[in-house]
């Protein structure tokens, strides 16, 4: 008698600090994406919001337009009309659209920065910003039940050309709204050479665009769709951007603006080719809001960003407020603050008189006018504008590494790294005095501060085997030796 091999158990899936992400064709299937739209649709149905539709877009990953297809059939068939992006476009694209549209919800197909292996599924709540707690617990509930169940689908063309999808292009009403908080014109009037890099995604083409027909001499590179990413994960940090940073060094540029896989994500350099790290950016654009812009609403930033927003905060008398990590917590937190900015330590940058979820693109034209009124006030060229920032701010040696661990060994260190940290935490690191824990971060992590004002933090990672280790120091010195003693502590544990 031939024995019948037992159907696999769905895929277990759980959105992180934004979204979900998986390898294609492993666990990222087109059933697995129609069960994330079924979420969509049931809390669209709890919420009564199917005449407002859904916003779905994608990036220029492997059969993204063909995963959204699939999502759309999803909502279609409940009857829930659909807005489909033209093209591959930025996820904060999405965002927009569904604040200008007052969609009920959005979804994005991207994996954000992960490997090209990768894909993965975002939801957008009616304000714009990443779904939260209430919204994903919804969703996880949903799909929790849903695997290995028929989910109906509606044939695509056949909703189309009934009326139930339309079709945008978020360009031009995108650069209208721009135009609400940036002046365009200025920046395409000045004297500088710009390269940009956007690493083959989906914001190739949208810095040049905007900023073209003036003065301002634009480089875009990679602008061509690669689902490869040349090989590197497309996140704007190095090493990816090395190629980046080489062309920079001694090539008549005068800044360097770096953009990840869905340009939600925002990077820079100098003139020089050095790379400008994620938590100096936090403070840059806080210090360009605060000082050039005159304003004084609240900053919002995650527990693994810089200590740079305490200390703008006092000189300028602007609160700052601490979260979780993730912009599932920093955008809903934006809302409730009437905050004028959010940063997150992966270079994720929201703000509050434009949108409350993170816009790489929107970052860069800030940071473009940031190093120009710093060229007016006599700050030239960016490395000059740079060392009078941290003058004001003061040092942020930064630096993260990710402790890889064996995936069967993983759970038990989780555990016993928690238990010693919460009840042994150390009194001490590299000879130095610990003055304060953060009592947040025992929420998402251990952040001990030692005498200095240096800070180290350990985050133990939900979805995959492994302990990020963070560092902010006043000196390169002190930098990797705190990372050396934080991975000390995740081995040891």
């Amino acid at each position: 008698m031939t024995e019948v091999a037992a159907a696999p158990a769905p895929t277990r899936i759980v959105f992180g600090t934004d979204g979900w992400r998986a390898r294609i064709a492993d666990e990222f299937t087109f059933e697995n994406v129609r069960r994330c739209a079924d979420g969509v649709a049931r809390y669209v149905e709890q919420e009564g919001q199917q005449s407002k539709g859904v916003v779905i877009a994608y990036d220029r990953r492997f059969a993204s337009e063909h995963f959204a297809i699939a999502a759309a059939e999803v909502l279609l068939a409940r009857d829930i009309p659909v807005a489909y992006a033209v093209h591959a476009v930025p996820t904060q694209m999405s965002s927009y659209e569904v604040v200008e549209r007052g969609a009920a919800a959005g979804i994005v197909i991207t994996a954000s920065h992960n490997p090209w292996t990768d894909n993965g599924f975002k939801v957008k709540s009616p304000s714009g910003s990443a779904a939260g707690p209430e919204i994903l617990k919804v969703l996880e509930a949903t799909i929790a039940e849903n695997g290995g169940r028929y989910i109906e689908q509606r044939p695509f063309a056949d909703a189309e050309a009934a009326g139930r999808v339309e079709r945008f292009d978020p360009f031009p009403g995108y650069e209208r709204f721009l135009r609400r908080t940036v002046d365009l014109d200025a920046l395409r009037a000045a004297d500088v050479h710009v390269l940009v890099e956007p690493m083959w995604g989906a914001g190739a083409g949208w810095l040049s665009r905007l900023l073209g027909r003036g003065k301002i001499r634009v480089t875009e590179i990679h602008q061509e769709r690669n689902p490869y990413f040349g090989g590197v994960n497309p996140e704007p940090i190095q090493p990816h951007v090395d190629e980046a940073l080489g062309m920079l060094a001694g090539n008549g540029y005068d800044l360097g603006l770096l953009l990840d896989g869905d340009a939600d994500r925002a990077g820079a350099a100098d003139e020089r080719g050095r790379f400008i790290h994620q938590l100096e950016v936090t403070g840059l654009l806080m210090y360009y809001l605060a000082e050039h812009r005159g304003l004084r609403e609240p900053v919002v930033k995650s527990v693994n960003n810089t200590s740079m927003a305490e200390r703008l905060g006092e000189r300028y008398g602007i609160k700052v407020y601490e979260t979780s990590v993730g912009f599932k917590y920093i955008g809903p937190k934006m809302i409730e603050t009437g905050a004028m900015m959010g940063g997150e330590e992966s270079g994720g940058f929201g703000f509050g008189m434009h949108l409350p979820e993170r816009d790489g693109i929107y970052a860069d034209l800030l940071l473009l006018d940031l190093f120009l009124r710093e060229k007016a006030a006599g700050h030239w060229p960016v490395s000059k504008a740079l060392e009078h920032f941290h003058e004001i701010a003061g040092p942020a040696f930064y630096r993260r590494i990710d402790v890889h661990v064996d995936r069967s060994t993983y759970p038990a260190l989780k555990e016993r790294l928690q238990s010693r940290l919460s009840q042994s935490p150390p009194s001490e690191l590299n000879g130095r005095r610990v003055v304060q824990t953060d009592p947040l971060a025992t929420n998402d992590g251990f952040k001990f501060f030692v005498d200095d004002g240096s800070w180290l933090l350990i985050r133990t990672s939900g979805t995959e085997p492994l302990v990020r280790v963070y560092t902010e120091a006043t000196s390169v010195g002190e930098r990797d030796a705190l990372v050396a003693v934080g991975e000390q502590l995740v081995r040891g544990s």
